[in-house]
């Protein structure tokens, strides 16, 4: 089991652009990111809360197939 870090909407979506990702809409404060190869998903963005780590792990787990440890590197 990881640690999952307390990380905010907008550090997160910081760290998925380094990966490649784009903004592609924004509805609210919901921001939907798309990779090139087709991956695809959407974090919220509340000011500097941060996420829940069941999000989190939803997140990068679920939808980016990709591992905590490949993220945080």
């Amino acid at each position: 089991m990881h640690n999952y870090p307390v990380i905010s909407g907008k550090n997160l979506i910081k760290i998925l652009k380094s990966f490649g990702f784009e903004v592609v809409r924004i509805n609210g404060s919901h921001h939907r990111l798309k990779h090139p190869d087709g991956r695809k998903t959407t974090v919220p963005v509340h000011g500097n809360n941060d996420l829940p780590k069941g999000l989190i792990r939803k997140i990068i787990i679920e939808d980016l197939e990709m591992e905590l440890d490949e993220i945080l590197g």
